[in-house]
């Protein structure tokens, strides 16, 4: 029995610069994530404060796994970039 392999999603070749831009929307999305966690951890009760404890953790250690990403793929990102990504960024959690 054979049986034939149909791609359903196409794979797309990103250009090094979707990549850095992806890599930093990422990590500001996290810091982002990271300044929320921090604050409901402040006023947090009971077993919620476990909870935050572990995010805020969470959400260190994937900051700091893509800082070393890009420091990696050595991204550089003029200031008017890092504006766009960081109202983008916003925006979406503002949501």
């Amino acid at each position: 029995m054979k049986g034939s392999y149909i791609k359903e999603i196409p794979i797309v070749d990103i250009k090094q610069e979707e990549s850095d831009l992806s890599i930093v929307q990422s990590i500001m999305e996290a810091q982002r994530r990271l300044d929320l966690a921090h604050k409901n951890f402040e006023y947090a009760r009971g077993e919620l404060v476990d909870y935050y404890a572990y995010q805020i953790k969470s959400e260190q250690a994937k900051i700091s796994y893509l800082l070393k990403q890009a420091k990696n793929k050595k991204v550089l990102l003029n200031t008017n970039e890092a504006r766009k990504v960081y109202k983008k960024v916003n925006l979406i959690g503002a949501e």
